[in-house]
């Protein structure tokens, strides 16, 4: 005989969905193989710029600018409005151009056009 005062077992619940997070921008890729560089890429420009002032912020006494193709003029233009709005004390203590050559899935190569551009204070 079952007793009435004992629960009758329930069936395991499944988690709560959650809704998924909203979508954030991914950040500037500062961390890289290099210490002190920024990659520009598709990004609006103001973007680049902020992660170059907090490179100098954190104590760097150098930034790199890096830029493979299109990429070269944004590049250009993060370095000098870093340069002449957010931190005159900024100079160009070189730039490097050069030419990459890539391997396509498929195994064609192509040739990509390359800047770097490095800032000190």
């Amino acid at each position: 005989m079952a007793d009435e005062t004992t629960p009758a077992p329930q069936a395991p619940q499944a988690p709560i969905a959650r809704p998924p997070a909203p979508q954030e921008r991914a950040p500037v890729r500062t961390e890289s193989r290099e210490p002190n560089t920024i990659f520009v890429g598709k990004k609006g420009v103001m973007a680049y710029v902020l992660a170059v002032v907090t490179q100098f912020n954190n104590g760097s006494p150098y930034v790199k600018v890096k830029a493979r193709g299109m990429a070269i003029s944004r590049a250009v233009d993060v370095a000098e409005i870093v340069k002449h709005r957010f931190m005159p004390d900024a100079v160009v203590k070189s730039i490097e151009i050069r030419t990459d050559e890539l391997i396509s899935e498929d195994g064609t190569k192509s040739k990509v056009s390359a800047i770097d551009i490095t800032l000190s204070r």
